[in-house]
């Protein structure tokens, strides 16, 4: 996952609203959004580590998780960071009890950002600076660096959900956005300035690398709806979209008319 954005309303009816793009390798192995083996989790998945960036919990719990670019401090051996949104998935903890309980912990993964929803309590977490965010009501976004912070593209994308329809189509336009940011306001994240620039739009794509799924995720009271829209080297893939009722009982899924 590598932006992410996102209307957080605690008051309406839809309290979190969420867009995102997945950018990865096309050579790592990708399950697309599905229920996981009894129906506790609904998600991609990381074929290669089996971990996910992004997911829900039948009982309206949420997930995301973005990688904190810096080569440098790149660790091979690293555990996977798609195991932290899983952990959270599968527990009845509250969002700040389980980040607590992570801080011991944190430093064992490559630096990372993590968004977290109980259905209550909307908390994010930066790994690198130790540091617990709770968030105003508004819109806000995080890529590979800080939250909120002011890269090119996290404020394009934050401009968009601010000013366009939310209608899936309209939202899913805004994550299909290819241009590069000028030049002077790349970041300097250590990696080249051909990266930075092959980075540096909302939608990448490169012959070996690039967005490989768009997402949208409506966290309602009582009914969750998630859609997601798969890429591949040549373009664009299958469509999933699931919409369901929060509940501890039988899982209850919903005609969902937008696939």
């Amino acid at each position: 996952m590598c932006i992410l954005a996102f209307q957080w309303n605690p008051d309406a009816a839809t309290p979190l609203l969420v867009l995102a793009n997945r950018d990865e390798f096309y050579a790592r192995p990708t399950a697309p959004l599905a229920w996981w083996d009894g129906n506790q989790i609904l998600a991609g998945r990381d074929l290669q580590a089996g971990g996910t960036w992004l997911g829900l919990s039948r009982s309206g719990r949420f997930a995301a998780l973005t990688n904190h670019r810096d080569p440098a401090a790149n660790r091979p051996e690293a555990p996977s960071r798609g195991q932290l949104t899983v952990g959270f998935l599968q527990s009845q903890g509250s969002a700040r009890s389980c980040l607590e309980s992570l801080r011991s912990s944190a430093g064992r993964y490559n630096p990372f950002n993590l968004l977290l929803y109980d259905g209550a309590e909307l908390l994010g977490y930066e790994s690198r600076q130790d540091r617990i965010l709770s968030f105003s009501p508004g819109l806000h976004a995080v890529s590979n660096g800080a939250f909120d912070e002011p890269w090119p593209k996290v404020e394009a994308l934050v401009a968009g959900l601010g000013t366009s329809p939310l209608d899936d189509e309209a939202l899913l336009a805004l994550l299909a956005d290819v241009r590069p940011a000028e030049e002077p306001r790349l970041p300097n994240t250590g990696v080249s300035l051909d990266w930075e620039r092959a980075l540096s739009p909302i939608f990448i794509r490169t012959p070996t690398y690039g967005t490989r799924a768009s997402t949208l995720v409506r966290l309602g009271r009582e009914q969750v709806t998630i859609l997601e829209q798969g890429f591949g080297p040549a373009g664009a893939e299958g469509r999933a979209a699931f919409t369901f009722r929060q509940g501890s009982g039988d899982l209850q899924l919903l005609p969902n008319p937008r696939v």
